[in-house]
C-alpha cells in the first residue's frame, strides 16, 4: 500500500491570478492542476470533485493512497469541513459525445462571440477563463455565444460557441497548451450554454479526457451544449476542436447554481 500524507503530501499551489468568482480558483484550472497528478495529453480520462471553492494563493496537499481517489486537501482550513478541497480519480470516458451534431467552424464561432451573454452582464468577469475584465494573455478570453439555432441534431440551439487562439504565455514548452489551462479551455463554455448571467453557476464535477493538445497561436473552436437542468444542478458538455473540425478534447460537467 502506497499512501502520501501529512507533511509528506506533495502540494498543488493556484494562483491567484487563476480564479473563478474573485477570491477561488477557476474550476476547470484547479481540476486540471489535480487531474495531471493521474493523467496527461492522450491518457485516460479523469474525473475530479470540487468540494469546496479552492483556496488561490497557498499549498494545498495532495494526498494520494491506492485504490482511493486523490485528496487535494487545505491544511490551513479553519473548519474541518473545508478541508476537503478536491478528489479526483480516472474513469472511463462517457459514450455520449459532450457536444452532440457537427463541430461547429471557426466562422459560425467567431459569429457567435457576438451574442456571449458576458458582454452585457457577467457574475464573474474577472474569471481566468471566461472573463470580459481580462487583458489578452492575462486570461483565455473564452466568448462563448449562442449557435445559430439548427446546429446539432435537435435545431433547438442550446449550444454556444467561440473561437479560441492560445497566447504565447500558455506555452508549456513544446508549442502547446499545457494540461491544466485545457481543462480550464473546457470549463466555462459549457456553463454559458445555461443562463450563468441569469442565473450564477459554479463548477461542481468535471469529467475531461484530453485527446490532443492545442497548438500555441493557432486557431481553435469550443462549444458548449446544455444538457438538462435539475434544480439547482445543470449538466453540460463541451468540446475543443482544432480549426479543421477534429475533436481535441471535451468535457461533462455539473455546476451548481448559486442560492438566491
Amino acid at each position: 500500500m502506497h499512501a502520501t500524507t501529512g507533511n509528506d503530501a506533495p502540494t498543488i499551489t493556484i494562483p491567484t491570478t487563476h480564479n473563478g468568482p474573485d477570491g477561488s480558483g477557476n474550476g476547470g484550472y484547479s481540476a486540471g492542476l489535480l487531474a495531471a497528478r493521474l493523467t496527461a495529453v492522450g491518457g485516460p480520462a479523469v474525473q475530479v470533485t470540487l468540494r469546496v471553492p479552492p483556496p488561490l494563493g497557498r499549498p494545498l496537499a495532495v494526498e494520494e493512497e491506492d485504490g482511493a481517489p486523490v485528496r487535494l486537501v487545505d491544511p490551513e482550513a479553519a473548519d474541518a469541513k473545508a478541508r476537503l478541497v478536491a478528489e479526483a480519480e480516472t474513469v472511463t470516458a462517457p459514450d455520449t459525445p459532450a457536444v452532440p451534431g457537427e463541430p461547429v467552424d471557426p466562422a459560425a464561432a467567431r459569429e457567435a462571440e457576438g451574442r456571449y451573454a458576458g458582454l452585457d452582464r457577467h457574475p464573474f468577469p474577472r474569471c481566468y477563463s471566461c472573463g470580459t475584465e481580462r487583458a489578452e494573455g492575462e486570461g483565455l478570453r473564452l466568448f462563448a455565444g449562442q449557435v445559430r439555432a439548427g446546429h446539432g441534431p435537435d435545431g433547438i440551439g442550446n449550444t454556444v460557441a467561440c473561437t479560441w487562439t492560445p497566447h504565447p504565455s500558455l506555452d508549456d514548452g513544446t508549442g502547446a497548451v499545457g494540461l491544466p489551462d485545457v481543462w480550464a479551455a473546457l470549463d466555462c463554455p459549457g456553463g454559458w450554454s445555461s443562463d450563468v448571467a441569469g442565473r450564477p453557476a459554479v463548477l461542481g464535477r468535471i469529467t475531461v479526457q484530453v485527446l490532443s493538445a492545442p497548438r500555441i497561436g493557432r486557431t481553435h473552436v469550443v462549444a458548449g451544449h446544455l444538457d438538462s437542468v435539475d434544480g439547482r444542478k445543470i449538466r453540460t458538455g463541451s468540446a475543443l476542436y482544432d480549426a479543421d473540425g477534429l475533436l481535441l478534447g471535451q468535457a461533462w460537467a455539473t455546476w451548481i447554481a448559486l442560492r438566491g
